[in-house]
């Protein structure tokens, strides 16, 4: 699910705050080659974040990082074990089941929405005959974003919606209802647009075929066997689970104003496009095991990789809910972003899994740059790599 509050360029937010907590380090030390990355995670708290938490793996083991405060009232530090909503990541999940599914012949990427959701998507021009599987999980659907209906703006992207409609709960027949109101944004295929409802979708087509909720399929196919226990796909829990921070934002399209706590919220408003719940370990195994092989097949991985150009980042691709980065020294990251209220979160992994790295921050309103800059400073900017 992606963020609706603002991701843009402005000055820094006064917060009555400092870094708080040295890094912690396990593996090789004195090496430097982390320090690009810590400076750029601090510099993401000095521009008005509360706190990041960050977890890198490559040749010299596991090195994890703090920064910041998880908690705005108490000063508590941000921990390196915290959980967090991992917002649009969750589509890399559904993705890998909706193609263990196709290796195990119950389903074609090929196959129309039409034949799983008979009648979901139709009106105002939208026909799901004419969208196939594929479609939904690169994007080029043309569907309309859920997320951007006006109403659903107003009750989630503003502080009075917010409080009113924070523990609402939906029914993802509901949110699709929203979508199809409006006109698809183009042709099926015809170009790439970032949509929520896509996922929504994709995860309605894991329930059918096989007559499991989505989340009980990712436990199953993913969580469990990789064994990601800080991962889970809470449903209609609005609270997260321990050890955790508080997340903040501020509910208007400014990085200035008000700072509101919005930890608690129902995430099922974001379904298979965003409830997933991680930590930076899990995250970090997850991709390394995806890109390695152990989840897929190789033609299944290799429909994965397969991009289409999109907007989503500068010199990226979307795959089938996996992006591809070409970094400014040459290095090409694997993974995704995730952003739902309060929180930002991007995970990357290098094609052959030696390196990875995840990190989450617990406020909602910086500049994609800054995201962007500690991947580089990870990948391109330390030592001995």
């Amino acid at each position: 699910m992606t963020v609706r509050t603002t991701l843009v360029a402005a000055t820094a937010v006064a917060l009555s705050v400092a870094l708080a907590g040295p890094a912690l380090a396990a593996g090789p030390t004195g090496t430097g080659a982390h320090d690009a990355t810590r400076r750029a995670i601090e510099a993401v708290v000095e521009d008005g974040i509360p706190g990041v938490t960050a977890t890198a793996k490559d040749a010299h083991g596991t090195w994890s990082t703090t920064a910041g405060v998880g908690n705005l009232r108490t000063g508590k530090p941000r921990s390196a074990e915290d959980r967090f909503r991992a917002g649009s990541i969750t589509m890399t999940f559904v993705a890998t089941v909706v193609l263990q599914l196709e290796a195990e012949g119950r389903l074609s990427l090929d196959d129309t929405v039409e034949k799983w959701l008979p009648g979901a998507v139709h009106g105002h021009g939208h026909d799901g005959s004419r969208i196939t599987v594929r479609q939904i999980l690169n994007h080029t659907s043309g569907i309309y974003d859920y997320t951007d209906d006006e109403t659903f703006e107003r009750w989630y992207f503003s502080k009075d919606g917010f409080n009113k409609h924070r523990y609402d709960r939906w029914t993802p027949e509901a949110e699709l209802a929203v979508a199809m109101r409006h006109k698809p944004l183009f042709e099926p295929g015809a170009s790439w647009s970032y949509s929520n409802t896509n996922f929504l979708l994709a995860a309605m087509v894991v329930e059918k075929v096989t007559g499991h909720p989505y989340g009980e399929e990712v436990r199953r196919r993913i969580i469990d066997p990789l064994h990601l226990t800080g991962t889970s796909v809470p449903g209609n829990r609005v609270t997260l689970p321990q050890p955790s921070s508080r997340t903040y934002s501020k509910l208007a399209d400014s990085t200035t104003g008000p700072t509101y706590d919005v930890t608690t919220v129902n995430p099922a408003l974001a379904y298979g496009s965003g409830e997933l719940i991680s930590d930076t370990s899990d995250l970090n195994r997850f991709f390394k095991a995806l890109l390695t092989g152990r989840l897929l097949p190789p033609a299944q991985l290799k429909e994965m990789k397969t991009t289409v150009k999109s907007d989503v980042l500068p010199n990226a691709g979307y795959g089938l809910g996996l992006i591809d980065r070409r970094l400014s020294c040459g290095v090409h990251v694997w993974g995704h972003a995730g952003g739902i209220f309060g929180s930002i979160s991007e995970a990357v992994t290098t094609a052959d899994g030696r390196h990875s790295l995840s990190f989450n921050l617990n406020g909602d309103w910086t500049d994609v740059a800054h995201t962007q800059a500690v991947i580089e400073a990870e990948f391109c900017g330390g030592q001995d790599r």
